[in-house]
């Protein structure tokens, strides 16, 4: 076998595997993204190619595996600001927790602001139907300090205390409710674009 045989085997080999970990992405996405980075390995590996430049081309990449996971994660980050699609915006954002830990902060206060919106707009729905034990209530504690809750009808209302808002809740939850998870949305999507435009992948 000769040195360009040899240096085209671990081409191959390298490809191979890497296609295999493209599994899941659209198979013209991931035919594109083989024949580039084919493209870029022979560029880099010179001609005639020699074994420590192909070599030297490849361990540049890293791991076919972590190369792929940059792909999907990319991948799933543009189809999220393609579609604006909620779950697909939090499936994109646990991919990217699992590479870097801004993106671990910014799943981690996507999931609590997206709570609170949810439990907002759900307590003003609420207050039609459970007008008596829904609400924000005041309740003393000992000390003189003062706990706020919020309470969802599910139980009788506390025994001390009193609540705050009264109807008020409900254009308040639905305002602020639905406008933290519209926020959270908006916040998310810029978040996405400054990633993908900040770590822009080793070979494209």
């Amino acid at each position: 076998m000769t040195i360009a045989d040899e240096s085209q085997r671990q081409i191959d080999v390298y490809i191979e595997r890497l296609r295999r970990c493209l599994h899941g992405m659209r198979k013209e996405d991931a035919h594109e993204i083989l024949a580039e980075l084919r493209s870029h390995i022979l560029d880099k590996a010179g001609d005639p190619m020699s074994s420590s430049a192909v070599a030297s081309a490849l361990a540049a990449l890293g791991s076919p595996e972590s190369l792929a996971s940059e792909y999907l994660t990319d991948d799933l980050l543009s189809r999220a600001q393609a579609t604006r699609s909620p779950w697909l915006i939090l499936r994109s954002l646990f991919r990217w927790a699992s590479l870097s830990l801004a993106g671990f902060f910014i799943l981690l206060g996507s999931i609590v602001a997206y709570a609170l919106g949810f439990v907002l707009a759900w307590a003003a729905a609420l207050k039609v139907v459970h007008r008596q034990t829904v609400g924000l209530w005041s309740i003393p504690q000992p000390g003189g300090d003062t706990e706020l809750t919020l309470h969802m009808g599910f139980a009788a209302p506390p025994t001390t205390g009193h609540e705050l808002l009264g109807w008020w809740i409900i254009p308040l939850g639905l305002v602020v409710g639905l406008g933290l998870v519209f926020l959270t949305l908006h916040l998310d999507l810029w978040s996405i674009a400054q990633f993908r435009r900040s770590r822009a992948l080793r070979v494209r």
